[in-house]
C-alpha cells in the first residue's frame, strides 16, 4: 500500500455500463469502488474476477486487473491468482446461478481451503442474462421461464452452504442500501481468508420485487436487523425490538414489555469461533425473524494462499538448488566441441 488517499473515481474504468436501467448491479459496483477507496489498496494491486452472468460484468466496470473467465469456474481461476501471488487483493463477483450451480463445487472448496479471496455474491433468485430460468436460489413453487408451472424443490440458502464449508467470513445486504453493503464488503477485504457477502440484488426484467419484503423502505425497519460487533441485537422503526435466546431457538421481544429489559438483549459478537449462533442469526429470513444483514460472522484462521507460500519458502530454504543455472549445472556435465 502507498500513502495515496484514493476515491472512487480511482476504480472506476472508462466502459459504458452495460445493465438494465434500475437492476440491482449498479449499486453494486458503485459500492464496491467506494469500498475499495476506504480499503486504500492501489487499483493496480487489486484482481476483480467473474464467471458468467449479468453480475459478471462487473470486472469491466473496475478500473483494476479483471479477468472474465467461464461459467462457475471464477472460484477455481480466484483461487490460482491469489496462490500464484498472494499480495495481490482478489476479489470474485458471481451471481446465484454462476456460483452455486455450475460453481457450487469451487464455492465449498475456497471456503474449506479459506483461500484470501472477497467472494460477492450476488443473489437475485433467478437466471438474468439467459432470459429468467429459475435459478438454485429461486423459491420452492416460482413460476419462471423454465418452470411455467412452479419449482418443485426446495432452494440453496447461500449462508447455510457457507457455515456447512466451514467458512469463516459471512455478510449480509440488500443492494439498496449502500451503506450497509459498503460496511460488509471493508470488512470483507479486511479479513484475512475467504468472504462471503450475499448481497439480495433485485432484476427487474425477470425478478422483480423478489427482495421487496424486506428491501421495501416503508417496514425494512421492522423486518430487517443490522447487526453490528458488540452491540446489541436491536430492530424495528423505535430501535425497540430485539432477540433473545429461548432455549434452543432465537425470539423475537419487545423491551418494556413482560419484563424484558436491555440486559436481556443478546449482544452481537462475530469473532466468537463457535458458529451456533452464526448459523441461527444467518437462517433467519424476515418472516417470522428479521432478516440478519451486516457482519455476521468474522474469524480469523490459516489461509490457504499463505500456507502454500510457507510451503514453498520453507522447501526452497532445504534444498541447494536455488535458481534454475543451479538445476541445470547440478548433474554431470559436459562440453561439446
Amino acid at each position: 500500500m502507498d500513502n495515496k488517499v484514493y476515491t472512487a473515481k480511482d476504480y472506476k474504468s472508462d466502459q459504458y455500463v452495460r445493465w438494465c436501467p434500475g437492476c440491482g448491479d449498479h449499486a453494486v459496483v458503485t459500492t464496491l469502488q467506494k469500498a475499495m477507496a476506504e480499503l486504500g489498496i492501489p487499483p493496480h494491486e487489486v484482481a476483480v474476477i467473474s464467471g458468467i452472468g449479468c453480475s459478471s460484468r462487473l470486472t469491466y466496470y473496475m478500473n483494476t486487473y479483471g479477468f472474465h473467465t467461464i461459467h462457475g469456474r471464477a472460484a477455481a481461476i480466484a483461487t490460482g491468482v491469489k496462490t500464484a501471488n498472494p499480495a495481490i487483493t482478489v476479489w470474485q463477483v458471481s451471481g446465484d446461478g454462476d456460483c452455486l450451480a455450475i460453481g457450487g463445487n469451487h464455492f465449498i472448496h475456497i471456503l474449506r481451503r479459506n483461500v484470501d479471496v472477497n467472494i460477492l455474491l450476488l443473489n437475485n433468485k433467478i437466471y438474468g442474462l439467459t432470459k429468467g430460468q429459475y435459478s438454485p436460489t429461486s423459491d420452492r413453487g416460482a413460476i419462471t421461464k423454465s418452470s411455467p408451472y412452479g419449482t418443485v424443490e426446495d432452494p440453496f440458502i447461500p449462508a447455510e452452504l457457507t457455515f456447512g464449508a466451514r467458512g469463516h467470513f459471512f455478510a449480509r445486504a440488500i443492494d439498496v442500501d449502500l451503506e450497509v453493503s459498503k460496511e460488509c464488503m471493508v470488512a470483507a477485504g479486511r479479513h484475512k481468508g475467504a468472504s462471503v457477502v450475499e448481497i439480495l440484488q433485485n432484476c427487474v426484467i425477470f425478478n422483480d420485487k423478489i427482495h421487496s419484503y424486506v428491501s421495501d423502505r416503508a417496514f425494512r425497519a421492522e423486518r430487517t436487523i443490522h447487526l453490528r460487533q458488540g452491540e446489541k441485537m436491536l430492530f424495528g422503526q423505535n430501535m425497540d425490538k430485539g432477540l433473545v435466546l429461548d432455549g434452543y431457538r432465537l425470539k423475537a421481544v419487545t423491551v418494556g414489555e413482560n419484563g424484558v429489559t436491555l440486559d436481556d438483549i443478546l449482544t452481537h459478537d462475530a469473532t466468537t469461533p463457535n458458529d451456533i449462533l452464526h448459523q441461527m442469526l444467518a437462517m433467519m429470513d424476515g418472516h417470522e425473524l428479521p432478516l440478519a444483514v451486516g457482519v455476521i460472522r468474522n474469524v480469523e484462521a490459516l489461509t490457504y494462499d499463505k500456507e502454500v507460500e510457507a510451503q514453498i519458502e520453507k522447501v526452497r530454504s532445504k534444498n541447494p538448488t536455488k535458481t534454475l543455472r543451479d538445476l541445470l549445472l547440478e548433474g554431470d556435465t559436459w562440453e561439446v566441441k
